[in-house]
């Protein structure tokens, strides 16, 4: 446990680094999330277009976009390794945003050297950034703290913020102004994104600094003694926990692959005699959280107050249940197509709603879980080891979108909802088990009123 105990200044509630952290994620999403909103579709697009595409089928572009979703999360775990090791979390961060400054850039260039390079540096940048400043945000926080869990709903707000705006004004620009205006865009963007982290660096001083070179004697030898029990049985709680977070993902980011595509070629998308162009369907997600991610963050917070289940195992849970129960509204959107020919947009609103209610009861709450049990010299590599899962959920996406040339959207929509309702059933069977190898590391948070420490994670 770090002795060091720090002053750091506060706005509405919250530590001011947390801040710089969110508008640094933001634009980072925004570059992302941009970039993603436009990929499949500048795939698809026919080659002889006013907008040319690279004119691949579906299938092929479906392939690529898992592949390219997976890896982008699973070099986190070297991300994530380099800073336990080498770096730190702060100054990975720094080297990963300038990574996606190029990589973004040069997607710009319209040249298949250009992308395909462009795709590989915005690997390696999400690797090194994704995982770290997650971990950074936890660091803001001392162990016990009610506040870190709703620390990163805001952080995920962030997130989401930017998400929102890259969908409505990269794809935007990409649809019809030309792909690589908006590949570039995402760029300037992400450029943004470092300028303001470099800017904030004063209220990040005492966390995501590297602990091999720290002078705090507990610190260093926390780095080079063995795991304990405890440590132990946390990071199997974490391990199966991350099955629920493949399964999620592997549902939910059918968004950027089948239900983009979906969007474009089976919804109808007439809004008072103008088409929405279908990479806006994209900013659904991101809105609601917007909206609703405070709200939802409040409720397992009071709930929590108040003694009743609120861990976070059991939120994961109830978020991959709502999430597959959303899959219903696109088998339903699927049957009103087969029968007409076309599909109402209120279906893709509705499956994005449930999408999200998911997503906030899941997704940030597994970013504070890690933060709570992970090891402390295996902090950036277990969040990195988190994020990797996130891939092959996307690889799996991927997959399942292919799956839907051959089985048909109803049967694959479906059979995804069934499965996630019926895979966190069985989880939650196990729940107070594996609830019980978590030590009580949630047992004992409140309103902690005392000031933030350096980042602490396993109490021995």
């Amino acid at each position: 446990m770090s002795t060091a105990i720090q002053k750091q200044k506060e706005l509405f509630g919250h530590p001011v680094g947390l801040y710089v952290l969110f508008f640094t994620e933001m634009w980072e999403r925004f570059s992302y999330y941009g970039m993603r909103a436009i990929l499949t579709l500048y795939l698809v697009e026919q080659t002889t277009s006013a907008n040319p595409g690279l004119g691949w089928n579906n299938a092929e572009a479906l392939a690529l976009y898992g592949w390219y979703t997976m890896l982008v999360y699973v070099a986190s775990i070297p991300g994530g390794w380099i800073a336990d090791k080498l770096l730190g979390q702060k100054k990975s961060v720094l080297y990963g945003g300038i990574l996606l400054v190029a990589g973004h850039s040069i997607l710009a260039v319209e040249q298949m050297w250009a992308f395909y390079t462009g795709l590989i540096l915005i690997i390696l940048g999400v690797g090194m950034l994704k995982p770290n400043i997650s971990t950074m945000v936890g660091g803001l926080y001392k162990q016990g703290d009610i506040r870190r869990d709703k620390g990163f709903t805001i952080f995920y707000i962030g997130i989401n913020l930017g998400a929102f705006l890259a969908s409505l004004i990269v794809g935007y620009v990409g649809e019809v102004h030309g792909w690589h205006y908006g590949f570039g865009l995402a760029g300037i963007g992400m450029a943004l994104g470092l300028i303001q982290y470099l800017a904030g660096q004063k209220h990040l001083k005492h966390v995501g600094n590297f602990m091999g070179a720290s002078e705090n004697e507990e610190e260093k030898e926390a780095m080079k003694r063995p795991l304990t029990k405890i440590e132990k049985d946390r990071i199997v709680v974490l391990f199966i926990s991350f099955l629920l977070v493949i399964v999620f993902w592997g549902a939910f980011e059918q968004a950027g692959g089948l239900m983009n595509i979906y969007a474009k070629d089976n919804t109808n998308r007439m809004l008072m005699g103008w088409e929405i162009p279908a990479s806006w369907f994209q900013s659904l997600n991101a809105m609601f959280i917007i909206f609703l991610g405070t709200s939802v963050a409040a409720y397992w917070a009071r709930r929590k107050l108040k003694g009743k289940t609120a861990s976070s195992l059991f939120k994961m849970i109830i978020g991959l249940i709502i999430m597959g129960t959303g899959f219903f509204f696109m088998s339903a959107a699927s049957s009103q197509f087969e029968t007409t020919g076309s599909s109402a947009m209120y279906w893709l609103v509705l499956a994005y709603l449930f999408h999200t209610v998911g997503e906030l009861c899941i997704s940030p709450v597994a970013l504070s879980f890690i933060t709570k049990l992970a090891p402390l010299k295996y902090a950036s590599l277990m969040m990195g080891v988190y994020f990797a899962m996130t891939g092959f959920g996307n690889k799996l996406a991927g997959l399942l979108g292919e799956s839907a040339s051959k089985l048909g959207e109803f049967t694959v929509f479906t059979g995804i909802a069934i499965f996630c309702v019926i895979f966190g059933a069985i989880v939650m069977l196990f729940r107070k088990k594996l609830e019980h190898l978590t030590h009580g590391v949630e047992d004992k948070e409140g309103n902690v009123e005392e000031l933030a420490e350096g980042f602490e994670i396993a109490d021995n």
